[in-house]
């Protein structure tokens, strides 16, 4: 079994760190580099920055600011927000990120999953889903969530399990999955959506959206089948360490990264 990953996430707006409720409500919780050394040396396995607010802003990520992160740290970095084209693709990883994350401009032109895999490689490649359930079914059962962009701010209409398939046809190294209606609820991740995810894809799948809990975290790689976890406000807020969360998975039989 490949060892599953534990992922802080740096959600950022206008420079620093912040964190909310179902995309809303956004809490300052501290200043990206900092953030990202203190994960670094605790033992995470790989990092991912999100600018969330530069696709709805209609603007460049702040490269400075995903600079200095990767000055800063050794493990492997995702980066997303306002990615459009190749060529902020490839400033970013001059940068120091390892991965891109895309999603708005991956569902307005899917073609960029394609060249951005063919330029970079497919392992570079990150496609960010942000769904939501249809209906009011929040914490069980309608089956369907539909995909949003801009930061959660827009609805396409488009099935999140069908566009998971299309992007890994399309080159998709990896899929980024954040479950809206769990986002900073700490009740725990959407199983049932990771879960579908997972079995309609091959590419690995991150969860993200509801950690609350350890038992939440190995629900996710038990339950929901995914290959890795993205957490923010456990640890931002240092409810858990990255430690206790790789100890307590090891002593439920999960293989982790030490």
């Amino acid at each position: 079994m490949l060892a599953k990953r534990i992922i802080p996430c740096l959600d950022v707006k206008e420079g620093r760190v912040v964190k909310g409720v179902n995309f809303v409500d956004l809490k300052d919780a501290g200043d990206p580099v900092a953030l990202a050394a203190f994960y670094d040396k605790e033992g995470a396995d790989e990092l991912v920055f999100l600018d969330i607010t530069a696709s709805s802003d209609k603007r460049y990520i702040m490269f400075e600011v995903v600079k200095k992160v990767a000055e800063t740290i050794y493990i492997p970095f995702t980066v997303g927000g306002g990615i459009n084209d190749l060529e902020t693709i490839r400033e970013i990883i001059a940068n120091g990120a390892d991965k891109v994350s895309i999603n708005t401009a991956a569902v307005r032109d899917p073609s960029l999953i394609t060249r951005g895999a063919e330029k970079f490689g497919s392992q570079c490649v990150v496609v960010a889903i942000d769904a939501k359930r249809k209906g009011d079914k929040v914490n069980r059962g309608s089956g369907e969530w539909e995909v949003f962009t801009h930061g959660g701010r827009t609805a396409t209409g488009m099935d999140a399990v069908a566009w998971a398939k299309k992007a890994e046809q399309l080159g998709a190294g990896e899929i980024l999955l954040t479950s809206m209606d769990r986002d900073g609820t700490k009740i725990g991740y959407d199983i049932e959506l990771t879960r579908s995810i997972k079995e309609a894809v091959k590419i690995p799948v991150i969860a993200s959206g509801g950690a609350g809990a350890l038992e939440h975290i190995y629900e996710a790689f038990v339950d929901g089948k995914a290959d890795a976890a993205l957490l923010a406000s456990l640890l931002h807020y240092r409810e858990l360490t990255i430690r206790e969360i790789k100890d307590h998975l090891g002593t439920k039989g999960i293989t982790v990264r030490r």
